[in-house]
């Protein structure tokens, strides 16, 4: 039985008590509107811990100004009916103001590797991201938390703040799951028209020539990265960055020695679409 807790207390009490029985807890954060990728997730969760913690949460601090915050799609039934199916625990669905009571004030932040890439173009996002999560792991105490890897530098930057602050949580990455054409699964797919969707596809067509070009042995960054450029800014109507970048450092490198992340955010009208691959890792896209 999928049990729903909306206070954090609540939540806080069940995972303590699944703890205290000798389970181990693993964390899927969310924020609704769940698809195949989300559940994704939970089947990792599930094969590397006994309890899981699903949270479904849009969470405001992560939104910059203009953003969809208001029409980001919440589908709480939907989402529960899925987890109830997929063996789901513990299902954690709050307010804003229960995790932003009245007088909060504070905010985690990292340094160096937030600024790059989605940093650039959403400056106040991870310091969102970070102070959620935080707070997340502290009400959970998980042994894993699980992420998709379409958010590729969040995954990254949750990891550093685990490493940082001594959090003793395994911070997983789960490979992006695709539509059969290749587009990674997104809740924010669902805003696209038809003919938008047909163009979102620009953004899988690059991502595959900078693959293919790594097969055929290039491993100069900017020439992958061009690669990758033609064929998504042909597509869609704004492009905020196709980076060549180290896949750890999330840094510009020289000649590539080993993993290389091709990372793409494009704007198809009002709806902007991310992806990536791991060269030297990933499958093609």
């Amino acid at each position: 039985m999928t049990r729903v807790a909306r206070a954090p207390a609540d939540f806080r009490q069940a995972c303590d008590e699944a703890r205290s029985a000798g389970r181990t807890v693993g964390l899927v954060p969310t924020m609704g509107a769940l698809h195949a990728g989300h559940l994704s997730l939970v089947d990792e969760a599930k094969a590397r811990a006994d309890f899981i913690a699903l949270t479904i949460f849009v969470n405001p601090l992560q939104f910059g100004e203009g953003e969809d915050l208001g029409r980001y799609p919440r589908t709480f039934e939907t989402d529960l009916e899925s987890c109830r199916e997929r063996g789901v625990d513990l299902v954690f669905a709050p307010e804003p103001d229960a995790m932003y009571p009245d007088g909060f004030q504070t905010q985690v932040s990292l340094s160096e590797v937030t600024k790059p890439l989605e940093g650039e173009h959403r400056p106040t996002h991870f310091d969102g991201v970070t102070t959620v999560v935080t707070k997340l792991f502290n009400l959970t105490g998980p042994s894993i938390a699980v992420f998709g890897r379409k958010d590729y530098q969040q995954w990254k930057i949750l990891s550093r703040l685990a490493r940082d602050l001594d959090i003793p949580v395994d911070v997983v990455g789960c490979p992006i799951v695709r539509e059969p054409d290749g587009l990674a699964l997104s809740s924010r797919n669902r805003y696209l028209s038809a003919e938008e969707r047909a163009r979102a596809l620009g953004i899988v067509r690059g991502l595959r020539a900078a693959y293919d070009a790594w097969e055929r042995g290039e491993r100069e960054p900017e020439s992958l990265r061009n690669a990758a450029v033609e064929l998504v800014d042909a597509s869609f109507d704004r492009v905020d960055y196709v980076a060549a970048v180290d896949a750890e450092s999330l840094q510009p490198s020289g000649a590539a020695a080993g993993r290389l992340l091709i990372a793409v955010a494009a704007h198809l009208g009002s709806t902007r679409l991310i992806d990536n691959v791991v060269l030297g890792e990933d499958p093609r896209p």
